[in-house]
C-alpha cells in the first residue's frame, strides 16, 4: 500500500498519519509513505505507483490531495484510499468515511469498493484537470485564491471566514454565462458539484451523486453582498438549498464563461474562466466502509493566477 501524504498542515498531520500507520502495521499491512513538496506532486507519485502495479494508493490530505491522487491513478486498476487529513474533508464525509485515523485505517484494511465518478475540467489554455467533489466560480473561488495558507494551517476553517469578511466589501460580483447542456443562463456564482455537501458537512445539493455520472449545478443569481452574508447564515443551518436566488439544476455538461472570474476545484485555486466541465472518461475504484451502497455505472499543470485583486 502506498500513501501519498501532503504534510502542509505541519505537526498535526504528521501525528495523525503516525496513528494511521500504527493501525495499518498492526494489521500486518506493508506501507510506503511518499511526501509531496508542491502542488501537482501527488499526481505524479500516484501515477508512478499505479504504473508499478500498486493495488492501493492512499491520499493522505484534503480534497485537493485526493483529486490529485485520483488523477494519477485514473485509467488504472489501482484503488483509491483516503486518510482524511484536510480542513473540511468534504469527500470523506460524502463517502461516510470516519475522520478518526485509527478507524479510517481500518476501512483501508477491511472496506469495500465503490465507483467514484470524477468531473473533468477543460480550460481554454489547454489544461485538463480532474475534480472529485466540486468546481466553483465566483466569490468562493476568489476567497480560496486569496487565502493565507499560513493562517489556514493555524486556525483551519476560521481562515476562510476571515478571508470572506476581508474580500466581501470589495468583490464586484460580476455575472458569468452558464451553459447547462443546451440551456444558457446567467449567474454571479456557480458551483458544479458531484456531492451533496459543501465546506464540510453542510448540505448544498441534495440530489447530487458521487457514484453516478453527471452533476448538480448551483447557480447564485442576483446574489450580492447581502445574499452572500445570508448564505453564510444559512450554511450552518443546512438551509443553503433554500437560499433566495439559488437555483439547482442537473447537468451532464457545463460551460462557464466570464471575464477573468476565478475558479476553485476541490478547495484549491484553479485559474480563471472559461472552463468546460464534463464527466471523466471512466470511474475510479475507491475504498469505502463495508455496507455503503452505490450505483453500478459502468497530471495537472500549475494553475495561472487569476487577475482579480482581492485584499
Amino acid at each position: 500500500m502506498v500513501i501519498v501524504f501532503n504534510p502542509t498542515a505541519g505537526g498535526r498531520r504528521h501525528r495523525h498519519l503516525l496513528a494511521a500507520l500504527d493501525a495499518l502495521r498492526a494489521r500486518a499491512i506493508d506501507v510506503v509513505v511518499l511526501e509531496t513538496r508542491r502542488a501537482g506532486d501527488a499526481t505524479g507519485l500516484a501515477r508512478d505507483a499505479a504504473a508499478r502495479g500498486e493495488s492501493v494508493v492512499v491520499a493522505a490530505g484534503g480534497d485537493g490531495t485526493i483529486a490529485e491522487v485520483a488523477e494519477g491513478i485514473a485509467g488504472s486498476a489501482t484503488r483509491l484510499g483516503i486518510l482524511p487529513l484536510g480542513t473540511a474533508n468534504v469527500l470523506a464525509r460524502e463517502l461516510d468515511l470516519p475522520l478518526r485515523m485509527e478507524a479510517a485505517a481500518a476501512v483501508l484494511a477491511t472496506g469495500g469498493t465503490a465507483r467514484l465518478h470524477p468531473g473533468l475540467a477543460r480550460f481554454a489554455d489547454g489544461r485538463r484537470r480532474l475534480f472529485v467533489q466540486m468546481l466553483g466560480a465566483g466569490f468562493d473561488a476568489a476567497v480560496v485564491q486569496a487565502l493565507d495558507l499560513g493562517l489556514k494551517r493555524r486556525i483551519g476553517r476560521g481562515a476562510y471566514v476571515w478571508q470572506t469578511l476581508r474580500a466581501l466589501p470589495r468583490y464586484g460580483f460580476a455575472d458569468c454565462s452558464v451553459t447547462i447542456d443546451d440551456e444558457v443562463l446567467r449567474a454571479r456564482g456557480v458551483i458544479v458539484t458531484k456531492g451533496r455537501l459543501y465546506a464540510g458537512h453542510y448540505l448544498l445539493a441534495p440530489e447530487a451523486r458521487w457514484d453516478a455520472p453527471g452533476f448538480q449545478v448551483a447557480l447564485l443569481q442576483d446574489v450580492g453582498r447581502f445574499g452572500t452574508l445570508l448564505a453564510g447564515i444559512a450554511l450552518p443551518l443546512n438551509l443553503l438549498p433554500r437560499l433566495p436566488g439559488l437555483i439547482l439544476r442537473p447537468a451532464r455538461r457545463v460551460a462557464l464563461d466570464g471575464a477573468t472570474l476565478p475558479v476553485q476545484m476541490d478547495g484549491d485555486p484553479a485559474g480563471c474562466l472559461p472552463v468546460e466541465v464534463v464527466d471523466a472518461s471512466a470511474p475510479i475504484a475507491v475504498i469505502v466502509p463495508s455496507g455503503v451502497r452505490f450505483t453500478d455505472h459502468a497530471g495537472p499543470k500549475d494553475a495561472p493566477a487569476c487577475p482579480i485583486p482581492i485584499p
